[in-house]
């Protein structure tokens, strides 16, 4: 049972690495810029919400975690 759980903590590690290599690298550069992300800039004022960028997250989380409940 404990190794299970040590191997699910490397795996995500190993996931959060990949994922942070692929920002330095400028890979994921469009990530935040989408055509539904708000941007309002003004003199002395940024305002920033990045609506398309939290629902593609959101499902993409939502189909991972619907696959990790249906194999487990």
């Amino acid at each position: 049972m404990n190794g299970s759980i040590g191997n699910w903590l490397i795996l995500i590690g190993l996931a959060i690495a990949v994922v942070g290599l692929l920002a330095k690298a400028g890979a994921l550069g469009w990530f935040g810029h989408l055509p539904g992300d708000i941007e309002i800039k003004r003199d002395g004022f940024r305002f920033y919400l990045p609506l398309a960028s939290m629902i593609l997250i959101s499902i993409g989380l939502s189909l991972l975690l619907s696959l990790i409940r249906r194999f487990f």
